[in-house]
């Protein structure tokens, strides 16, 4: 796992900027720090900061080709390369390295950007061919490796595997993205391709991008190679696809546990995580473990997490999380390079610290609640979906949008009396629904936190519009189908992935996640939606193929995730995080939110009148961003 940066000239071939190369590859020094390496001739220049796991003597990048004729700075790990190093070495080509870096460079070498496809991992990387001039930017299939990227105003592509290394070249005026800010406290992360900044973007999953020196800056576009295909395939038993599911795990866990250090795995307790160890303990004898837990016993879950271990005798650590909010807090937003407001970020970083005092690769369940619809949402949706299929959008508009908008918002009610928000959906198309259903708090809110004047600069911005491009991409009518595509495409790789990548490389702890086995991840696509959710009983063939492995304390218990207890924080007596908007002024000097708002949701949440934790915790790290970040606020 390690880091990458470059400089292309998109105008003619002049001469790199050194330095501002050298500060892009020392910003990203948590993430490759076993070395450091540099590439630099007329136009281009490549840098490279290494965490090395496979191969640690051989893998040293920027890694030149048999015929020196291409360079590759590459970050991720590729599952298969023994299998393809096979190839190449049956083929002719004799491979000097045990690396999978190599085994990429030769092979990209010979077939092009054609090799992409034949990938199994997780990965970012920049390819340059000396002999056609040109740079392959790509991106692994799910985005669980991040990449970077924008156009200088004096015409250099600049890229790299983190923000803060584009802002460190110190070749962008660093002027913020105005939608991408509304995006954000909408939803909690910025959605690919956007970043936080004008003029800066993320290659999107399963994207590539062939760049040729001195052609312009106008070729700087990017392209999908992968896709995935929701349509069911009848034919398959619930009980086959349970035994299949079982054997695709236990290949994935086995592929992706290759490494030359040492490698162990997180373990919460739940049902991603738990089904991981159980099957990395068929391969191995006492996988280590780690796990954290909290003091308030509604948020614990260590206890499930031993059971486990217990279960299979691993080689246990846990750790009850310390969590010092005020010292995270600015932790966090320098680690993720734009704002952030997913609260179990700060367990992560705790949990990924822990880790890497023990391994330096961890396998993760990062995924499983999107591959397998297990979030209670999913449910929702489709509940509300029946109604929407049977009354036209204009009744239900007139109907259920009046009903939304007068009844009340009673956080403090029990949950069959929060009617608010089904009525709300019940009202909007089957889009505007899932980007309700999917954001981080009521559009309604997030607006209000917002200028006036700011409001007024986003013109006509509409927030659904993300999730409306990828529902109308997913080429399915089943509504499952498009919402989990949806996510595969949004949240997946714009706020759940990138809050382990963030927290686990600011600890330089690599993370795999072998539920995101692309392999895997199209069979599962391909599931009759009943498989995945029946009823209340969401990610239902994962469980139902874990019985023999995994008591049903572990399968079929209440969901936790990595939920804190923000609200209560908000309301602490000492050592209160809103102290921070108190005092500080970057977030009422931006001119983006409307203060007297902010102010009266302290005053209420304080007061227990209403619960504005989301809202608050929202702008509490936009505030630690523009603190730690800052960029330009003309």
């Amino acid at each position: 796992m390690c880091a990458i940066a470059g400089l292309l000239d998109l105008r003619a071939m002049r001469e790199v900027d050194r330095d501002a190369l050298t500060r892009m590859a020392n910003a990203m020094s948590h993430r490759g720090p076993d070395g450091e390496g540099f590439h630099i001739d007329a136009g281009i220049g490549l840098a490279h900061r290494r965490l090395a796991i496979i191969d640690p003597e051989g893998g040293v990048q920027p890694f030149h080709s048999r015929d020196s004729h291409h360079v590759l700075s590459y970050n991720g790990e590729t599952y298969n390369y023994p299998s393809l190093a096979k190839e190449l070495t049956q083929a002719g080509t004799q491979l000097k390295t045990n690396s999978d870096t190599e085994v990429i460079a030769e092979g990209l070498a010979q077939q092009d950007d054609l090799y992409i496809e034949k990938l199994q991992g997780m990965f970012a990387f920049a390819f340059w061919n000396n002999r056609t001039k040109s740079l392959l930017l790509a991106r692994d299939r799910l985005g669980e490796k991040p990449l970077y990227y924008g156009v200088s105003q004096d015409g250099w592509l600049v890229f790299a595997s983190e923000l803060g290394a584009l802002t460190a070249s110190g070749m962008f005026e660093e002027g913020l993205n105005k939608t991408a800010i509304a995006d954000y406290f909408h939803f909690g992360y910025v959605p690919d391709p956007a970043s936080i900044y004008e003029n800066i973007y993320k290659l999107e999953p399963g994207h590539k991008m062939i760049v040729h020196r001195a052609r312009g800056p106008e070729q700087v576009q990017s392209q999908p190679y992968w896709s995935i295909d929701f349509t069911a395939d009848p034919q398959l038993s619930f009980s086959d696809a349970c035994e299949e599911l079982t054997q695709l795990l236990d290949r994935s866990v086995h592929d992706q546990m290759i490494s030359d250090v040492p490698l162990g795995a997180f373990l919460s307790g739940g049902v991603d995580s738990s089904a991981i160890v159980a099957s990395m303990s068929r391969k191995i004898e006492k996988p280590i473990t780690c796990s954290i837990g909290f003091n308030e016993s509604s948020h614990d879950e260590r206890s499930y997490a031993r059971e486990v271990a217990t279960r299979y005798a691993t080689n246990h650590h846990e750790e009850v999380a310390n969590l010092d909010i005020a010292s995270l807090i600015d932790k966090i937003a320098k680690s993720y390079g734009e704002p952030f407001s997913d609260s179990s970020a700060l367990p992560t970083y705790i949990v990924s610290k822990l880790a890497r005092q023990q391994v330096t690769v961890a396998l993760s369940g990062d995924g499983g609640d999107e591959v397998f619809a297990g979030y209670r949402r999913y449910r929702f949706f489709l509940g509300e979906e029946k109604l929407r299929r049977h009354l036209p959008l204009g009744i239900r508009r007139a109907l259920f949008g009046t009903l939304g908008n007068i009844y009340p918002k009673l956080d403090f009610a029990p949950r069959p009396l929060r009617f608010k928000t089904t009525f709300q959906a019940l009202g909007e198309d089957q889009a505007s629904a899932y980007a309700r259903a999917s954001s981080i708090m009521l559009p309604e809110r997030a607006r209000a936190l917002l200028s006036p004047d700011f409001l007024n600069q986003l013109g006509d911005y509409d927030y659904t519009n993300n999730v409306r491009r990828h529902m109308n991409d997913a080429h399915t009518n089943d509504p499952l189908g498009r919402a989990l595509y949806c996510d595969l495409k949004t949240w997946l790789s714009g706020r759940m992935l990138v809050k382990t990548d963030r927290a686990s490389m600011a600890n330089s702890l690599e993370v795999r996640t072998p539920l995101l086995d692309h392999r895997l991840v199209e069979w599962a696509a391909q599931l009759p939606s009943n498989f995945k959710l029946d009823g209340n009983n969401g990610k239902r063939i994962l469980k139902s193929s874990m019985e023999q492995r995994l008591s049903n304390n572990i399968l079929y218990r209440t969901k936790q995730g990595f939920a804190l207890p923000v609200n209560d924080w908000l309301r602490a007596k000492t050592d209160n995080p809103l102290e921070r908007l108190q005092e500080n002024k970057l977030w009422r000097e931006s001119g983006m939110l409307n203060e007297s708002r902010v102010e009266s949701m302290m005053s209420d949440h304080q007061q227990k009148r209403m619960d504005y934790g989301q809202e608050l915790w929202s702008v509490l790290m936009f505030d630690a961003f523009l603190q730690n970040s800052q960029p330009s606020l003309a």
